[in-house]
């Protein structure tokens, strides 16, 4: 994962005495050696941490399992979801996390034994150890790529309004990040790529675009100054009268909610009628139909032109290759 990613996760754990420091590196280990990664082995960890915290010391592992000794008990999607929400996250981490797999009873095994192992050094703190795996699972979920879910039952725009959830949701759960701003800044770029040829678009990290240095805007194409951001501010409104003090046409792009602030900024500024505002779903779902010719068997084809082109943009501009996008059903 990303290390700016890992380094914003861990900043909201437990301080790091000697030892949590000890905790924390004998977790790393069990890890590494029990496989414990991805999104099965998380969750097994996650509901068997909050299941021992109930129980005392030292932990049977026979305990754990059904009454027919077959299946690790009261592990299921319910259980998963209700401990992640706890701690603010409204992600699935599995659809079903599997109880029945021998892999599945002999990590349970080996985790109760390490458990009882941190209990005998001293080193057991539950509420530390959740913690722990839930920035794990935060990792887990930054670490993978967006998902543009296209159904022919419903609307393109309703597609990418999904994206953008999304995109929020993790910037949500990721606590100083901004990756709705990026995941919108390049989907804008890539359309821009895409329908504008004969121009060579610039394109920054979204860290740095449209800040400092003078910009006049995220993108700049012949006399249009286009400014794509997911709050509007009255900061924003400055720079497009500046915009058009210097003899450029200021476009603000944005999502459903800002397009109301935005024009309110703008008219409280009396420059509402000097700015334009659009939607950024409608702006990339437009594109999407007229260079498919408005045809269905064409639609997804550009959709995934749109979204190869977002994807080399993210690669060459941006350190984070969890922005990227796949097309998928």
């Amino acid at each position: 994962m990303e290390r700016k990613h890992r380094r914003m996760i861990e900043e909201n754990m437990p301080s790091r005495d000697k030892k949590t420091q000890d905790l924390y590196l004998k977790l790393e280990e069990f890890v590494q050696q029990c496989s414990m990664k991805g999104n099965e082995p998380l969750s097994l960890a996650l509901v068997l941490t909050r299941k021992a915290h109930k129980k005392e010391m030292p932990l049977i592992s026979n305990e754990f399992l059904t009454a027919r000794i077959g299946h690790v008990a009261g592990i299921g999607k319910s259980a998963v979801q209700l401990i992640l929400k706890d701690h603010g996250i409204e992600r699935v981490l599995t659809e079903e996390a599997r109880r029945t797999s021998r892999g599945s009873i002999g990590r349970m095994q080996a985790y109760i034994n390490f458990l009882n192992e941190l209990h005998r050094d001293e080193l057991l703190d539950f509420e530390k150890i959740e913690k722990w795996w839930i920035s794990r699972v935060q990792e887990y979920f930054a670490s993978k790529p967006f998902k543009l879910k296209l159904d022919p039952s419903k609307s393109l725009r309703h597609a990418f309004h999904e994206l953008l959830d999304a995109a929020f949701a993790r910037q949500k759960e990721m606590p100083g990040t901004m990756v709705a701003g990026a995941v919108m800044q390049h989907l804008v770029g890539a359309k821009l790529e895409i329908m504008v040829t004969a121009v060579v678009i610039e394109h920054r990290g979204f860290s740095v675009a449209d800040s400092p240095g003078g910009w006049k805007g995220d993108f700049l194409i012949h006399d249009t100054a286009i400014h794509v951001t997911t709050a509007p501010t009255e900061a924003l409104i400055r720079k497009c009268r500046d915009n058009l003090e210097q003899g450029f046409r200021p476009v603000i792009i944005t999502t459903d909610t800002g397009i109301g602030g935005a024009i309110a900024l703008a008219r409280n500024a009396g420059v509402a009628d000097r700015i334009d505002v659009l939607e950024v779903e409608q702006f990339v779902a437009t594109n999407v139909y007229e260079k498919s010719v408005f045809l269905e068997s064409n639609r997804n084809p550009t959709v995934a032109g749109l979204i190869e082109k977002y994807n080399e943009i993210v690669e060459a501009s941006e350190s984070d290759p969890s922005l990227k996008i796949v097309v998928g059903g």
